[in-house]
């Protein structure tokens, strides 16, 4: 079985699917609301479980009363968790997220900032059989300590690159795959290219850059190009990065090539668009396999 560790946010998504987004000073009543958890290592930890690996998500939950919201889910998906601030007592980050009708979304979330003093001890169980760890940068120096840990231990270290982040800098020099999206760009970086050559500067042995359904470009030593996105008619893209990078950190713990990995976590992360949320995907994928 894969196995892989995830560092870095949860939250409490509210999401609310309206026909058109509302207008400035405006109250509209939506078409219907769920809660999910969310936040980038935490789906992507779930989207691993869910294709059949078995995830570690190392965050911040604490023991407010809504913490044991995140606690149930994780645990229905069978992803095991390192509490990093077990005494917090302060709620967990909630996110709104508007969704209209063509399948986009607004969101308004609280991040990693609020968290202070976070526990830096590694839990070396998590490694026991760990293939891959991903990082998406909140609790920077969280996601240090552990990326260390991993590159220390020979443990592939991928990066969630959805921006740049206090800490980034110092972070990449323990990664060795960064999965970035057309918003990642460092101080000098206006294009593609100049992202690729900073990135492979600090030692990034293989980039790719997603943009929404426009194709992947990928780098990895001599070679690079692009990869086309599945064509769906989109419901839904919320977390829809995020499930790509937990499936990429499937296919990748599993034995496929980087090119190859991307390939099948862009054709996931395409299915899940056809679904409303981050998880009917699944089901999906399991009924058509049988």
């Amino acid at each position: 079985m894969a196995q892989g560790i995830f560092i870095g946010l949860s939250t409490i998504d509210v999401v609310y699917r309206l026909k058109t987004f509302p207008k400035s000073n405006s109250k509209v009543v939506a078409d219907s609301q769920d809660a999910y958890v969310g936040g980038p290592a935490t789906n992507a930890s779930i989207a691993f479980s869910q294709l059949g690996g078995q995830s570690t998500l190392v965050s911040a939950v604490g023991r407010h009363s809504m913490a044991a919201f995140v606690r149930d889910e994780l645990q229905k998906f069978g992803v095991q968790l390192v509490d990093v601030t077990p005494a917090w007592d302060e709620s967990p980050a909630v996110s709104a997220v508007s969704v209209d009708s063509a399948g986009h979304r607004n969101v308004i979330s609280a991040n990693g900032t609020r968290v202070a003093n976070p526990s830096l001890q590694i839990d070396a169980r998590a490694f026991d059989s760990a293939r891959i760890l991903m990082v998406d940068g909140h609790y920077p120096q969280v996601c240090l300590a552990w990326a260390k840990e991993a590159k220390a231990r020979g443990v592939r270290v991928v990066l969630d690159a959805g921006s740049w982040k206090d800490g980034t800098e110092e972070l990449l020099k323990n990664v060795d795959t960064a999965i970035c999206s057309a918003d990642f760009k460092p101080a000098g970086c206006k294009t593609d290219e100049e992202v690729v050559e900073f990135l492979k500067g600090r030692g990034v042995a293989r980039i790719a850059i997603t943009n929404g359904p426009d194709p992947i470009a990928f780098s990895s030593g001599m070679t690079s190009g692009t990869l086309k996105v599945p064509a769906v008619s989109a419901v839904d893209t919320m977390g829809a990065g995020d499930v790509f990078h937990g499936a990429y950190c499937y296919f990748a713990a599993t034995g496929l090539g980087f090119v190859e990995a991307l390939g099948e976590a862009a054709e996931v992360a395409s299915e899940s668009c056809r679904h409303h949320g981050t998880r009917a995907w699944a089901d999906s994928r399991q009924l058509t396999a049988s």
